[in-house]
């Protein structure tokens, strides 16, 4: 079940600048927002920090004048992946797959595969067999719309891309699918297979969890997000060196250079903003101002 927080953790070239004399953001009381500023050290222009959410209810993606503002100051949108490229989805169809022609029914006992299989029939209402290759992380996702409240859902990044588009900005990446997929697959198959299966078996307890989870980024408690993500049960903290910390420290290297040419809107999950390892902190180390927006 600890896969459930992992996922919440994988153009036309018609583009404008940032605008001079962009109006000043307001500093958020204490560090409850999901908007941060990123200035100094050298930067002639603040770029802006955004914490997402992989799938929230379409109603629920309101986008804050702050925001909008912090897009239209920046010269570029970036996300985890530049999902706006269509060989980032082609790629990543192909990807989804486990390595060494690996099968799902192959990480199981004959009774735990039925109970999968008997899952995706009966909840899904899709066989089983067409995803008999996939990683199983990837099949932990196909459970998330059992877990919302509403019919009609989204993602965050989805709802960005269209900002971003509105205001004529260019959207890129922080790491290609290839690079995502290779962080999967460092996570073994059959410890995989297992938390599938365990979500699937405590479905109650995972929808539970979930909707803490949307209710601490709703609400803007990064604080919150984190102690959540290193749930014993359902958070990702045996992996969270592959899955968050190390992809941290790379971003903070890309973001050095490319905050150094021009301000930029950067929008990942909120699992990678706070703690010790995240964003946030790792920014200050390099010695960045980094002030929590208001976001309202």
């Amino acid at each position: 079940m600890k896969f459930f927080s992992i996922i919440l953790i994988l153009v036309v070239p018609v583009f404008s600048n940032a605008q001079p004399g962009a109006a000043h953001l307001k500093t958020n009381a204490d560090d409850n927002t999901l908007l941060w500023e990123v200035s100094g050290n050298g930067l002639t222009k603040p770029s802006y920090l955004f914490g997402t959410f992989h799938l929230l209810c379409r109603d629920d993606i309101r986008f804050s004048d702050a925001l909008k503002q912090g897009v239209q100051n920046a010269a570029e949108v970036y996300l985890e992946l530049d999902m706006d490229d269509p060989s980032t989805i082609l790629g990543g169809l192909m990807l989804m797959n486990m390595k060494g022609n690996r099968k799902l029914k192959d990480l199981y006992t004959e009774v735990e595969y039925k109970r999968v299989v008997d899952y995706f029939r009966d909840s899904l209402q899709a066989p089983l067999n067409l995803f008999q290759n996939m990683k199983p992380f990837f099949l932990v996702a196909l459970l998330y719309p059992k877990m919302m409240p509403c019919p009609s859902v989204s993602s965050v990044e989805d709802e960005i891309m269209k900002l971003a588009k509105q205001k004529e900005k260019e959207i890129k990446g922080l790491e290609t699918m290839a690079f995502q997929a290779s962080v999967f697959d460092s996570i073994p198959y059959e410890e995989q297979a297992t938390e599938l299966l365990k979500s699937i078996d405590s479905m109650v307890l995972s929808k539970k969890y979930f909707d803490s989870m949307i209710t601490a980024y709703k609400e803007q408690r990064i604080s919150e997000l984190e102690l959540l993500m290193k749930n014993e049960e359902f958070g990702m903290e045996s992996n969270q060196d592959i899955l968050l910390d190390k992809r941290n420290k790379n971003w903070v290297e890309q973001l050095k250079t490319i905050m150094k040419k021009e301000p930029v809107f950067v929008a990942v999950g909120a699992g990678h903003l706070p703690g010790e390892k995240g964003l946030i902190a790792l920014l200050r180390k390099e010695g960045y101002k980094v002030r929590p927006l208001e976001n309202r």
